[in-house]
């Protein structure tokens, strides 16, 4: 039976939000020491386990058919794969640093300066759209040091928190883009490997959405469900059930879950009671 073979990196973050993935997906792997491969019990998937970086190259090769990592990555290495999904996890952002005691004049401040970085692809289309004639120093790991050693005036690289840039008298003065993880495919997928990847991309947008969504249930009084279902509209309508007290129902409904603080004063306002909200486990649209 034909197998669709999957990379994701073999260590770190990604690989495990990329494992959690698959399992919320109801796919079961084998081999749980990651060596080199798994092999799904209950899915015709095979998961190999590669560096982030050599991922685009044996995906464009057919080596695997897909992969999961950083959209950054797919960027720098700029190979021919198809991006058929974006994750949703292992957010970041690629921002320029500098000396933090250096005074910041905007991009300009970059010309004619050395920039060490490990995404020297990103950084060059990001100058040449800037106008911005600056050496780039390319270097594969521990950017942050470069200024302090003298090997460049500034940097490019990922910040999350930003502590590791203080940590070394930096500090960050341009967002130059955000990532996320996504998948990427092989151009030239067979019908039945693409077969198996719509089915996978249905349970992964299932848990996607399930995730981004919670289930809310509440009594209101009959006087304020127009104004109610207004504001909670759910996938089509809310369900409305009337109460034993008179005058009053329950009310069911989807919202997605950083939209629920924003709206639950007005709920409150407009009279409900027993809020509860709930995890979906899986939504399927």
């Amino acid at each position: 039976m034909s197998k669709l073979k999957i990379a994701i990196q073999k260590s770190g973050r990604l690989s495990e939000k990329s494992l959690e993935l698959l399992k919320e997906c109801g796919i079961k792997l084998s081999n749980g020491d990651r060596k080199l491969k798994s092999i799904a019990k209950n899915f015709p998937i095979e998961i190999l386990f590669l560096r982030d970086d050599d991922i685009p190259q044996y995906v464009e090769q057919g080596v695997s058919d897909i992969g999961i990592l950083g959209e950054n990555e797919v960027w720098e290495k700029d190979k021919n794969v198809n991006i058929v999904e974006k994750l949703g996890f292992a957010s970041c952002k690629l921002s320029l640093a500098i000396p933090k005691d250096e005074n910041y004049t905007g991009v300009s401040y970059f010309n004619n300066k050395k920039v060490a970085t490990s995404y020297p692809k990103i950084l060059k289309n990001y100058f040449d759209q800037n106008n911005i004639n600056a050496e780039i120093e390319e270097i594969g790991g521990s950017v942050e040091i470069a200024p302090g050693i003298g090997l460049a005036n500034a940097i490019f690289d990922i910040v999350s928190t930003g502590s590791t840039l203080l940590m070394n008298g930096l500090k960050e003065v341009e967002l130059v883009t955000k990532s996320e993880a996504v998948m990427i495919s092989n151009k030239n997928l067979s019908e039945k490997k693409q077969q198996i990847l719509n089915k996978l991309l249905f349970r992964i947008r299932a848990v996607r959405n399930s995730s981004e969504n919670k289930y809310i249930l509440l009594n209101a009084p009959n006087s304020a469900i127009k104004q109610i279902t207004a504001i909670l509209p759910g996938m089509k309508s809310p369900t409305i059930l009337p109460l034993a007290e008179n005058g009053w129902s329950s009310l069911h409904s989807v919202v997605k879950e950083d939209e629920f603080w924003d709206i639950i004063d007005q709920l409150k306002a407009l009279g409900a009671q027993g809020i509860l909200v709930v995890p979906i486990e899986k939504m399927v649209l």
